[in-house]
C-alpha cells in the first residue's frame, strides 16, 4: 500500500517534449514508474524515448488510460496546462513547476476544487514517491527502499535528506507537498492518508517557519491521528521579517516562528527534532518501539 501513487498509477507528462520534462522523465522511468504519454500542444504524433506524445491530457488519458499528470510546463503556460488537466478529469496531478504567479495558481487550485476530481500537489514541489512502486517528479528515486514511515513535507531537499537518512528502514510514501504560500494538497491531507493507510505505520512531518500550516497540523493531529508523528521545522535561526527561500517562509513577530510552530506540535504529543539528523534520530526510536 501507499497514498495517491502506486505500481498501478500511469503517469503523463506534461511538457515532456522540453529539456526538463525530457530529463525527469527518464529518471521517473529508471526508477520504475509506468510513463505512458507526453503532452505538449502542437507536438502530437511525435514520440520521446518510445513514449508517444498528444496534443492534449484528454487525448493522451483516452489512449493510454492515464491517471497522474506531472507538470513540467514552464510558469507563463502552467495555469492553463493544470485547467485542461482537471478539465480531464484526471485523479492526480503533481505540479513541479517553480515560480507560477500566486493568482495563477489561486485560479486553477479553485478551478480543482470546484471541480472536485482532481487532486493536485504542488506547485513548486519535488512530487510524490511510493518507493519500488512508482515516482512522479524530481525525487531520486535511489535514495531510500519501501518501509513503513510515511513523510510530509514543505522542503524539496529536506525530503531527499530524511529519505536517506532513514533509508535502512524505508518509506511507503514521501509527498514533497511545496513551500509556496498556497498548495493543494496540504500537512493535513497527507496525515489522513497516512493515517488511513494500512501499511504505514508512522509519519515524519517537515515543516518550515512562516504561516501557520504546521499549527494547523498540530490541531488535527490531536483530533484525528493516532499513529506516531515526528515533526521537524526549519528555520530556528532565521531572522524575523526576512523571506527565506520558499515563498510562504515569512515570519512576523512569534507568528510562524520554528519556536512557536515546534511548541504547537510538542504540545500535542509529536516529537520535534532541532535538526534533520535528530528529527531522525527521533523516528528510528518510535519504529523499534512498535
Amino acid at each position: 500500500m501507499s497514498i495517491f501513487l502506486n505500481a498501478d498509477s500511469r503517469v503523463l507528462v506534461q511538457g515532456m517534449t522540453g529539456s526538463e520534462g525530457t530529463k525527469h522523465t527518464r529518471r521517473m522511468i529508471a526508477s520504475g514508474t509506468n510513463v505512458v504519454a507526453g503532452v505538449t500542444p502542437g507536438k502530437g504524433g511525435q514520440e520521446v524515448d518510445g513514449i508517444p506524445v498528444f496534443n492534449s491530457v484528454g487525448e493522451a488519458m483516452a489512449a493510454t488510460g492515464a491517471n497522474v499528470s506531472v507538470v513540467f510546463v514552464p510558469p507563463k503556460f502552467a495555469k492553463a496546462a493544470v485547467i485542461e488537466a482537471v478539465d480531464a478529469a484526471i485523479p492526480l496531478c503533481v505540479v513541479i513547476t517553480e515560480g507560477i504567479p500566486i493568482h495563477d495558481t489561486a485560479v486553477f487550485f479553485q478551478y480543482a476544487l470546484n471541480k472536485s476530481t482532481t487532486r493536485i500537489i504542488g506547485p513548486n514541489c519535488p512530487g510524490i514517491i511510493s518507493p519500488g512502486q512508482s515516482n512522479a517528479g524530481i525525487i531520486p528515486g535511489d535514495i531510500t527502499k519501501p518501509g513503513r514511515i510515511g513523510l510530509v513535507s514543505k522542503s524539496g531537499t529536506l525530503t531527499y535528506q530524511m529519505m536517506y537518512e532513514l533509508s535502512d528502514i524505508g518509506f511507503s510514501t514521501a509527498v514533497g507537498i511545496g513551500g509556496d504560500p498556497i498548495i493543494g494538497t496540504t500537512h493535513i491531507d497527507c496525515l489522513q492518508a497516512f493515517q488511513d493507510d494500512p501499511d504505514t505505520d508512522a509519519i515524519v512531518m517537515i515543516g518550515e517557519i512562516g504561516g501557520d500550516a504546521e499549527e494547523r497540523a498540530a490541531a488535527y493531529i490531536a483530533q484525528h491521528i493516532t499513529k506516531p508523528v515526528v515533526g521537524y521545522v526549519a528555520g530556528f535561526t532565521a531572522p524575523e521579517g526576512k523571506t527565506m527561500g520558499h515563498a510562504g517562509a515569512i515570519v512576523s513577530g512569534s507568528s510562524g516562528t520554528a519556536q512557536a510552530k515546534k511548541e504547537a506540535l510538542e504540545a500535542v504529543g509529536v516529537k520535534v527534532g532541532k535538526t534533520p539528523s535528530e528529527t531522525a534520530r527521533l523516528m528510528r526510536e518510535v519504529m523499534q518501539s512498535l
